[in-house]
């Protein structure tokens, strides 16, 4: 017999633009429609480019370009972009960039009101979430609030041709992260089930060919699409351990954010693939495999990914306190999260060893 559907599914509201060229093209127009005259834009350096494009393409409406967007948002950071929001009278801020720069713009957010449109250049999936992330004295924290939603989003496949492969690859299956957990979370509905799957699907299917052929628009453009659907999964949804163990990595011991995910991401599957049976059904729909762990691990691995944390950084010593500090934290996950367990599944990441799944 079947099971009668029961779930609640809110909607984020956002506006989404989706073409290329449209971070020049669009950009001023979403501004206008929100109503905006003075925002600020904001950047990380790597970036800058294509924010001071972006910020010249607002003309007038543009008050001022601010490029110190730094990775986990630095608290010190976030306060000196507050700062500046509010010297140049903001009425509004466009972050333009990967994680960091949305990440900075969802600070600013949070603390003054002002509305946030997001021009994402990576497949971080952030412009999709309610969620905040700050570190301070070495502990990232995060939250929830529908203040730092961005009220627009404009996707341009041509600002990622520039995004370098490894870069690429460690932003992509960091959107994958973002589907995987989707999928067992407590919060699931079908909806988001079908986001996810289409989401992976997409994903791993243009990755391998931008590692080939960095250049190709249309394979950009199915990333980013693959991006969106699983940021929006990860906004709908409550995030269990693989996230809560990447911001102890990246909060704590300073790892750089993609790179964590995509070690981490086959290892974390693997702890809860017991708990988790339909998340791995549907997974294994859209990955066309058996074994979804070693395949999420296989597929970075080909791709020229890292394979473990210790290439990414951490050293030995470093596992039981990452162990102690992520089983600590109270999160929702479908498997009991224990120090020893978590201890076995860093050790496991942090060697490079083939994920195996608990019988």
């Amino acid at each position: 017999m079947n099971t009668p559907l029961d779930f609640s599914y809110e909607t984020q509201p956002a506006r989404v633009v989706f073409r290329p060229g449209a971070a020049v093209s669009a950009t001023p127009g979403e501004v206008a429609r929100l109503g905006l005259h003075r925002v600020l834009v904001i950047c990380g350096s790597r970036g800058e480019a294509t924010a001071r494009a972006v910020a010249d393409a607002l003309g007038d409406a543009c008050a001022g370009l601010h490029t110190e967007a730094r990775m986990h948002v630095p608290v010190e950071v976030a306060d000196r972009a507050v700062e500046v929001a509010r010297a140049v009278g903001a009425d509004g801020c466009v972050a333009v960039g990967g994680g960091s720069a949305i990440g900075l713009g969802k600070a600013i957010a949070l603390r003054t009101g002002l509305p946030l449109i997001a021009v994402p250049s990576t497949y971080s999936g952030s412009e999709m979430t309610p969620v905040w992330g700050l570190t301070e004295h070495g502990a990232k924290r995060t939250g929830r609030d529908p203040a730092v939603q961005p009220r627009s989003v404009v996707y341009d496949p041509e600002l990622t041709l520039s995004l370098p492969v490894p870069l690429t690859v460690t932003s992509g299956i960091n959107a994958l992260a973002h589907a995987v957990e989707a999928l067992y979370a407590p919060d699931v509905s079908p909806l988001v089930s079908l986001m996810a799957e289409e989401g992976v699907r997409a994903m791993t299917g243009a990755l391998p060919l931008l590692a080939v052929a960095p250049d190709d628009l249309e394979a950009r453009g199915r990333a980013l699409y693959g991006a969106w659907l699983c940021g929006a999964c990860l906004g709908a949804t409550t995030m269990g351990l693989h996230h809560k163990l990447c911001h102890v990595l990246g909060g704590t011991f300073g790892l750089p954010h993609a790179e964590t995910h995509t070690v981490v991401l086959p290892y974390a599957l693997a702890y809860n693939a017991p708990a988790a049976p339909q998340a791995i059904t549907a997974l294994s729909r859209a990955l066309g495999t058996d074994n979804v762990p070693r395949a999420l691990r296989d597929l970075a691995g080909s791709l020229g990914a890292p394979r473990s944390l210790a290439e990414l950084g951490l050293k030995e010593a470093d596992l039981a306190v990452a162990a102690a500090e992520a089983a600590g934290q109270a999160y929702p996950n479908p498997r009991e999260v224990t120090a020893n367990g978590v201890l076995g599944l860093l050790t496991a990441a942090y060697e490079g060893w083939e994920p195996r799944v608990d019988s």
